[in-house]
């Protein structure tokens, strides 16, 4: 009888493994995943692409780097933590989808994301419609006054602009000054009806930052920035992002 060695060769050497292990805390903790399928059972994104979180992972995990890194699924991620947070070993697999994102070349990645940061970089009002601050204002004063003389007991309804010292430092989605303008509404209602003291920035009020879902980091942290010094100008105690 003849005996054959087999050789079991261990995981495949992994470069981007071994990236996210450097900027991930321990490592990522990839290894202690119990492939239990809880990330994939209430992920929005699972069956996407014929990916899920947990084959994600267990590709990452197994240094299945071509793989990893071609899959359009880490688009369809939200990004919404919910895997995170189902997960009994709280591995951070949002945090892996942004890495393999960020892998991607710049001219590769979706370009309505692409565009929309692009756009939002262009303006100091960091609005992915591209919405000027003057424009933003000009929107709000209207609307607030077409509101005031159209619905019964708004009359002193209020949408503070750059003001000085309020408490809050309010964001808004600059798609609905654009095209949804009247969804703005309702907020203005439930924080005059509790009392708050509020404000507009022409400065840094758009809510949204597709450079965070681009994977770029430089210009996520620039629109980031932006926004945190339109806070400290105005003097605000709290910013409150509606996204």
């Amino acid at each position: 009888m003849t005996n054959i060695a087999v050789k079991i060769s261990g995981k495949k050497k992994s470069a981007f493994l071994d990236k996210v292990k450097e900027i991930l805390p321990d490592g990522g903790n990839l290894n202690a995943c119990l492939t239990c399928g809880a990330c994939s059972s209430g992920c929005p994104a699972t069956g996407v692409d014929g990916m899920d979180a947990r084959k994600f992972l267990r590709m990452a995990a197994f240094g299945m780097d071509e793989e990893v890194l071609s899959t359009k699924w880490v688009w369809a991620c939200t990004m919404c933590q919910r895997c995170v947070y189902v997960c009994p070993m709280k591995i951070n697999i949002p945090q892996l989808v942004y890495n393999a994102r960020a892998a991607w070349p710049r001219e590769d990645r979706p370009k309505g994301i692409r565009g929309s940061c692009d756009a939002a970089s262009k303006v100091d009002s960091c609005s992915a419609m591209g919405l000027t601050g003057e424009m933003f204002s000009e929107t709000v004063a209207e609307l607030l006054e077409e509101v005031r003389e159209d619905q019964e007991g708004m009359e002193k309804l209020q949408a503070p602009m750059n003001k000085k010292g309020a408490y809050y430092f309010v964001n808004q989605n600059s798609r609905e000054p654009q095209m949804e303008e009247d969804e703005m509404v309702p907020l203005w209602k439930i924080l005059n009806t509790v009392g708050a003291d509020w404000t507009y920035s022409s400065k840094g009020w758009a809510a949204e930052n597709y450079c965070m879902f681009l994977a770029d980091d430089e210009a996520w942290r620039k629109q980031v920035q932006l926004k945190a010094d339109a806070v400290h100008e105005l003097g605000c105690k709290v910013w409150l992002n509606t996204e």
